[in-house]
């Protein structure tokens, strides 16, 4: 008792930490580095968003009338083009004098849309500050950008991560699904025990070897395969993901499902047979449906190694944050992204919670599957 409580415990801490750290995004502004927007106090632009500004620093706008003011050419200013505008001296040694001369600046240039620090806002500035739209969850989920370290505002589109987790994962188990029950089921009815005794040890070996070794034989063997069988310019595919992982879940399938159809009692397979029913008839009529719960608890593992690899997808799929379209292209994964990027974030920034947010959408995915796949095993159960 005072172990599964203990247990319990610690799993809700971590997820109330989790969804602690990830909630945050969304009451944080995009911009970073404590930066803030302003311009000159005639100008009627008082409300921008994330992709408003992207597309001002891309030169895709360049005239205030596509953002609802006058019908002027934006004149862009960050704090590494002060010195165009002021010496050394006028800015100071300290940049004592910066605050103000910024002031003056913006004052002076009504068309201007400056970008700095809000540590070299005047005390009596004369100026508007623009109000940034804060993170919010629509953008984020649906968003098609994902360029967390941008300035002076970060893209959080996650839409291009979680297809490219459903796409991988969903074909991984596809592959491995089918391949792992016919196995398991081959080992439990059909192989004699000396072969048995063989394989079952040789199957779960292959679970305790470590997923960058998987990683580097996909790299070796299937994507050189991929890419030149489908005549690709690079062979890092969703393809290359999917199977690499459909690999990975394999031993784990296999080992659950073969536990469960050698559960099957003996009674009720005899009774089949008596009856009259050969032996595949056996397996598929009554083996399979009395192991059903064994089989879908394989399946929600396989499933749950295959949302949550990292290493080896990191190291096959091509890594790149872009919707996916087929398999035959590169994609990137939530946990992928993730480990690639969670060492590089700085602790409480907007990238940094930005990726607990994805850990929380990676957790809320897995305990969806797991509870269809159940409901799934309990409507099967009702029905008998």
């Amino acid at each position: 008792m005072i172990s599964s409580g203990i247990s319990s415990l610690a799993v809700l801490l971590i997820v109330i930490f989790l969804f602690r750290e990830g909630f945050s995004l969304f009451s944080t502004s995009p911009l970073e580095n404590k930066n803030i927007i302003v311009v000159n106090k005639t100008n009627p632009v008082s409300k921008l968003n994330a992709g408003q500004i992207k597309a001002i620093f891309d030169q895709e706008i360049t005239n205030w009338k596509d953002l609802g003011g006058n019908n002027d050419s934006i004149i862009l200013f960050t704090i590494n083009d002060i010195s165009n505008y002021f010496s050394d001296e006028e800015v100071g040694a300290e940049f004592e004098f910066l605050p103000d001369k910024l002031n003056a600046l913006v004052d002076s240039n009504p068309t201007m849309l400056a970008v700095y620090q809000d540590k070299y806002l005047a005390k009596k500035f004369s100026g508007k500050i623009v109000n940034v739209a804060k993170n919010n969850i629509p953008d984020f989920i649906m968003g098609k950008q994902w360029f967390p370290t941008a300035e002076p505002a970060v893209q959080l589109g996650v839409a291009p991560l979680i297809l490219g987790t459903l796409l991988v994962s969903f074909f991984a188990i596809l592959f491995a699904l089918p391949v792992g029950l016919a196995t398991a089921i081959y080992m439990a009815e059909v192989a004699d025990e000396r072969l048995r005794k063989i394989l079952k040890p040789v199957i779960e070996l292959l679970a305790g070897i470590p997923s960058v070794v998987y990683g580097f034989f996909g790299l070796i063997v299937i994507v050189p395969m991929i890419h030149d069988v489908f005549n690709l310019p690079v062979g890092e595919t969703a393809l290359a993901g999917s199977i690499v992982l459909g690999i990975m879940a394999l031993p784990t399938i296999i080992t659950v499902s073969e536990d469960a159809i050698r559960n099957t009692p003996r009674s009720m397979k005899e009774a089949s047979l008596a009856l009259g029913a050969n032996k595949w008839q056996t397996i598929y009529r009554v083996v399979i449906p009395y192991s059903m719960s064994g089989i879908s608890a394989a399946a929600i593992l396989g499933i749950g190694r295959a949302l949550g690899e990292t290493m080896a997808v990191l190291m096959v799929t091509g890594n790149a944050a872009v919707m996916p379209k087929s398999l035959l292209q590169p994609v990137r994964t939530i946990p992928a992204t993730i480990a690639a990027e969670l060492g590089e974030a700085p602790a409480g920034g907007v990238h940094y919670q930005a990726l607990f947010a994805l850990g929380c959408i990676l957790f809320l995915i897995t305990m969806a599957i797991n509870i269809w796949v159940q409901a799934i095993s309990t409507r099967r159960k009702m029905n008998k």
